[in-house]
């Protein structure tokens, strides 16, 4: 199920981009914050129905049009590499993000999620609905929770609250790659 709400916060945005429409226009015609829409296109979040029905309005998206299938099937899930899908995102603009899975079972949502901290990257803080694990498999990027800083380097497993607002950033003149696995509440 969370494969197929991810799935269509890509196309809401996909949508936007093609009708040349930016975050404010739709959110003045929806009476939906811009921040709501970004965070819905940028997987941050998933929309209530109402919400979801004014943005599909707005764009003028039927229902029809919309990828509903979920594409999990099987006892087993198998990402191979360079198969993920890059995301790109307003919000964090010096990071590239390639999604590499999303389930629901018993209950439990995940995100997973390859990050790449571009050199010298600096992304303010925001929040996720999600409790957040960051494994680091190269470089050393800086966390920045609560005020504190946190750098981690190679190997180091980093969790926390993601609706506490964090930042990130890498100092280095070298990318920093994470395993980013959102745990949904």
């Amino acid at each position: 199920m969370d494969d197929i709400l991810i799935n269509i916060g890509r196309q809401l945005k996909l949508a936007r981009q093609k009708r040349n429409l930016t975050l404010q226009q739709v959110a003045k015609r929806t009476g939906v914050s811009a921040g709501l829409i970004s965070k819905i296109e940028n997987l941050r979040t998933t929309p209530s129905l109402p919400v979801l029905l004014k943005i599909m309005q707005t764009l003028q998206i039927e229902l029809s049009e919309l990828e509903l299938s979920s594409s999990i099937d099987g006892d087993y899930i198998l990402i191979k590499k360079g198969t993920g899908i890059r995301e790109d995102r307003e919000d964090s603009e010096q990071l590239e993000y390639t999604h590499l899975l999303s389930n629901t079972s018993k209950g439990e949502s995940i995100r997973v999620y390859l990050i790449t901290v571009l050199p010298l990257a600096v992304r303010k803080p925001i929040s996720t609905n999600a409790n957040e694990l960051v494994y680091v498999l190269s470089g050393s990027p800086t966390y920045t929770l609560k005020g504190n800083e946190v750098t981690l380097n190679q190997g180091d497993l980093l969790f926390f609250d993601g609706t506490v607002a964090h930042g990130i950033s890498n100092k280095f003149n070298e990318p920093a790659v994470l395993l980013k696995v959102y745990l949904l509440h």
